[in-house]
Formats: C-alpha cells, sequence, structure tokens
C-alpha cells in the first residue's frame, strides 16, 4: 500500500486533495517527480501559488520542518518559486465554466 501525500512532513489532508486533482496520488511518486516538478502540476491545474506553501513542500520532501527554511537558502528557493510561477502561469479564462472546458478538450486551442 501506498503512503499518503500527507505521510511527508509539512503535508496535510488538503494537500492530498490539491496533489490528487493533479494527478499526484502518493507520496512515492511526489518523492520521484520532485518539489518542482509536482509544484508546476498544481499550479498548471489552477492551485493559487503561495510561496509558504511551496517551500514547506521542498523541506518536507527533505525531511526538515517548513520553518527551517531561513536566509540564503529562503531566497534561493523564491526565486525557484517565482520562476515556476512564470512558466506555469494558465491562461486567463473569462470564466471558471471555460477553464473546465478546455481541461476536458471542449474548446478548440487558441
Amino acid at each position: 500500500m501506498k503512503n499518503s501525500v500527507s505521510s511527508i512532513r509539512n503535508l496535510g489532508p488538503a494537500s492530498d486533495k490539491s496533489f490528487a486533482r493533479a494527478g499526484i496520488f502518493d507520496a512515492e511518486t511526489l518523492r520521484k517527480i520532485g518539489a518542482d516538478a509536482a509544484y508546476a502540476k498544481l499550479l498548471k491545474n489552477g492551485e493559487r501559488p503561495h510561496f509558504i506553501g511551496y517551500y514547506a513542500l521542498v523541506m518536507g520532501l527533505q525531511g526538515r520542518p517548513w520553518n527551517d527554511c531561513q536566509g540564503a537558502e529562503k531566497a534561493k528557493l523564491r526565486l525557484r518559486f517565482d520562476a515556476l510561477k512564470a512558466q506555469t502561469e494558465p491562461e486567463k479564462f473569462d470564466s471558471r465554466i471555460e477553464q473546465v472546458l478546455d481541461r476536458i478538450g471542449i474548446i478548440a486551442p487558441k
């Protein structure tokens, strides 16, 4: 039996749901693809970017508490976070229904 995403330090039950919506269903898969690829999947799936959530994930995958991230390490993670956010910015849609229709392939590509 595979461990849930929330079995990783710093991640809770809400993380299980968010990662599942992005196609990541267990801790092993999350560890395998890594923090940046996993966080990019969350963003592409419509999750709002949040720096603390990102670095809590990074720290958790290293087995460290979220508040262990400080100084130069935190500054480097901020640069990675900003780059991920810029690369995975979802398209702007007029409404949530258009976003859902596009995700399931109903709206033709522009």
